[in-house]
């Protein structure tokens, strides 16, 4: 059997995603969340939950995270066991290694993923230094940009810190290349600023295992252009092959409602909840992040 011969087909939405506004200390994860439930079974899944809120209409994580929900919550979580996976991204880690990933190597989708190369040390280095992410961000928003932004990259080179050996690999002539390349809207390089599109790889290659394709139905994000998609299914064809992505209003499809719930328990998870979410994680070679995936046991 071939991996594209056998699939999976996932539903998925995020939590705390807050486009290129990734330095807002009052929001600092974002969790892309996944299950591989059935329409059936996801229905039945949040008609239970619908009753144990007692609310007809739209429901929130957050009320389930109330105290008195507690019940209703642990039995969410023991449900999902084995149908269910989180990808966290601590989202000042993933700015900082954004700096060496853009500015140090050739840039590719497999930044940001267990794929891309690790910068942990650089990034320790680096992630509480404010002003220089700062720069950095308003440096990479190219949006209604046509022309290199020369007093953004003095503000850049301004702030960088000088004790930190990798960023002398850091040089003008290499920043305004590849802030070119951003302008020209060059789709070789995976937009610095969206930490979907990784955390979507690394969703597919956790669904895949190497194994299997996997067909995505995901709630609406712009951050996930069909072009960025595309781009990220052919770095990922011989590793963990995407069969289809659709995405879709998350009040029309089940799967992607319980996806929601999860992923803002558990970026919004607790020091009570650590013992609840403790099987769900995993580590991670890349700074920052955290993958969080429910032991294969039971079923729903």
């Amino acid at each position: 059997m071939t991996i594209e011969s056998s699939w999976v087909e996932i539903a998925c939405d995020e939590s705390g995603f807050s486009g290129t506004n990734l330095l807002d200390p009052t929001s600092p994860v974002i969790t892309h969340a996944s299950v591989d439930l059935s329409v059936a079974a996801a229905a039945d899944l949040i008609a239970v939950l619908r009753t144990r809120l007692r609310r007809r209409s739209e429901y929130k994580s957050n009320q389930l995270l109330r105290p008195e929900q507690r019940p209703a919550l642990e039995w969410l979580l023991t449900t999902l066991h084995g149908h269910a996976h989180v990808h966290a991204i601590d989202k000042t880690a993933y700015v900082a290694a954004r700096v060496f990933e853009l500015f140090t190597e050739e840039p590719s989708y497999g930044a940001g993923t267990a794929l891309g190369t690790n910068h942990s040390a650089a990034v320790a280095a680096v992630r509480n230094r404010t002003g220089f992410l700062a720069a950095f961000v308003d440096l990479t928003r190219t949006k209604r940009v046509k022309l290199l932004d020369h007093p953004a990259i003095d503000r850049f080179f301004a702030t960088m810190p000088a004790d930190v050996p990798a960023l002398r690999l850091v040089t003008r002539a290499r920043v305004e290349a590849v802030m070119r390349r951003l302008i020209d809207d060059d789709p070789e390089i995976p937009p610095p600023l969206e930490p979907l599109v990784p955390a979507l790889a690394e969703t597919l290659l956790y669904w895949s295992g190497g194994r299997r394709a996997v067909a995505v139905v995901h709630d609406e994000q712009s951050a996930l252009t069909k072009g960025r998609v595309d781009r990220l299914g052919a770095y990922l064809a011989e590793r963990a092959p995407l069969r289809s992505f659709v995405q879709v209003d998350s009040r029309e499809d089940p799967r992607v409602q319980v996806a929601d719930f999860l992923a803002g328990i558990a970026r919004r998870g607790t020091p009570d909840l650590a013992d609840l979410l403790a099987p769900y994680l995993q580590p991670s070679v890349q700074p920052g992040v955290q993958s969080c995936a429910a032991t294969k046991s039971s079923q729903v």
